[in-house]
C-alpha cells in the first residue's frame, strides 16, 4: 500500500494514516515526518471519517497519474496521451491531455519534498504546440530527476515532451513522426505569416537539439523529408530509429525506464548528503 496519495482537486501530497487507513492533511501540504509522536496530527474531533480509497482512484481516472514508490524513493507517475490540448477544448470524444492541469501539478511535484523524482509515460498523437512546449519547459527545468518512456507513439509537439526528461527511453514497437508546424483553418496568404510559422519550427527545432543527441540541421532535414509520408511531409521514426538518430537515450520497457529513475533519485541522495 502507498504511503502517499496525490491530490487532483488541490495539486498537493497527501500522507496515508496506517491507523485510520485514510490521508491525513486532504488538501494541504503534508508536515515532515517526526519521531515524536505527541507530534502525530490529533484525530478529527467530530469522529468523521476520511474517503479511505477515492482519491487513489479518482487521481487515476481524473489525471491519469498515480504515485508509488521502491522503498523510501517515491516518484510520481505522469501519462500524456491522444491529444495536448491548447486554448481551445476539443470535442468530448478525443482522448486528450490539458495543460492546465499538467503544469500546476508539475509545479507541486517539483516543489514536494516527499516526491522524490518523476516518470512521464507518453503516447500521444501532438496536439496543441505552444501547450506542448509549454509543459516540455516545465518537465525540462525541474530539479528533481525524471524519466520519459514513449510507449505507442510520441508524434509531433510529444517529441519534444520525450526529450525533455532528463532520461529518454522508447519502447521497441513504438514509433515517432517528425514534421514541420501544421495548421487548420483559415491563414493569411502572406510572408508574414509564412515567417510566423518558421519562427515556431525554428523554437520547436532548437528546443529538441538542446534537450536530446540530435543537431537542429538534422532534426530540421527529418522534418521536411518529402520521400516517406504519402499526404504529407516529414519522416516515422521507430524505436532503435529514434535512438540511432539521437533523438531517444535508449530503446528499453517500462521497468528500464523506472530502474533509471530510481537510480538517479538514489544518486542525487547521495550527493545531497555530502
Amino acid at each position: 500500500m502507498n504511503k502517499y496519495s496525490f491530490n487532483r482537486q488541490s495539486g498537493l501530497l497527501r500522507k496515508r494514516n496506517p491507523e485510520k487507513n485514510s490521508f491525513d492533511n486532504e488538501g494541504e501540504l503534508p508536515e515532515k515526518e517526526t519521531e515524536n509522536p505527541s507530534e502525530t496530527p490529533a484525530e478529527n474531533p467530530d469522529g468523521e471519517k476520511d474517503n479511505k480509497d477515492t482519491a487513489p482512484k479518482d487521481n487515476v481516472t481524473g489525471m491519469g497519474s498515480v504515485i508509488t514508490h521502491r522503498g523510501d524513493d517515491i516518484i510520481y507517475c505522469l501519462t500524456v496521451i491522444g491529444q495536448i490540448e491548447g486554448h481551445y477544448i476539443l470535442p468530448a470524444n478525443n482522448k486528450t491531455t490539458k495543460y492546465e492541469h499538467v503544469i500546476p501539478s508539475l509545479l507541486a511535484i517539483d516543489e514536494d519534498e516527499h516526491i522524490d523524482g518523476l516518470l512521464v509515460l507518453l503516447n500521444t498523437s501532438g496536439g496543441d504546440v505552444e501547450a506542448g512546449l509549454a509543459i516540455a519547459e516545465m518537465i525540462s527545468g525541474m530539479k528533481k530527476p525524471s524519466v520519459s518512456l514513449v510507449l505507442g507513439g510520441g508524434h509531433s509537439i510529444g517529441i519534444p515532451l520525450a526529450v525533455a526528461a532528463d532520461r529518454s527511453f522508447i519502447a521497441g514497437t513504438a514509433s515517432m513522426t517528425v514534421h514541420p508546424v501544421r495548421t487548420t483553418g483559415l491563414t493569411v496568404g502572406a510572408p508574414q505569416t509564412f515567417r510566423y510559422f518558421q519562427k515556431m519550427q525554428e523554437r520547436i527545432n532548437g528546443f529538441v537539439a538542446e534537450n536530446s543527441g540530435i543537431s537542429k540541421e538534422k532534426y530540421s532535414e527529418l522534418a521536411m523529408n518529402t520521400g516517406e509520408l504519402v499526404t504529407d511531409i516529414g519522416t516515422i521514426l521507430e524505436g532503435r530509429e529514434a535512438v540511432e538518430c539521437g533523438l531517444i537515450d535508449e530503446v528499453g520497457t517500462l521497468s528500464d525506464a523506472t530502474d533509471a529513475l530510481y537510480k538517479m533519485i538514489r544518486q542525487r541522495k547521495q550527493l545531497n548528503k555530502q
